[in-house]
């Protein structure tokens, strides 16, 4: 099941679970073993697992 699937720094991922805002929406900030995501809705921003972004991935939007 591994998706071939490249992430760069100004792509918008939609992840499977939503943010407490609401927003499903993430932009990519820092692309490596760990991502830094900045959330759409809000603006509040995470470090996150590379597995997890790839794991819980439903659609991205290129800059």
């Amino acid at each position: 099941m591994e998706k071939n699937i490249s992430y760069e720094i100004g792509d918008i991922v939609r992840l499977k679970k939503k943010h407490p805002c609401g927003s499903f929406e993430w932009e990519i900030l820092r692309v490596g073993a760990d991502f830094r995501l900045k959330c759409v809705g809000c603006g509040h921003q995470i470090m996150i697992a590379r597995k997890l972004v790839e794991k819980n991935t439903r659609e991205i939007k290129k800059k």
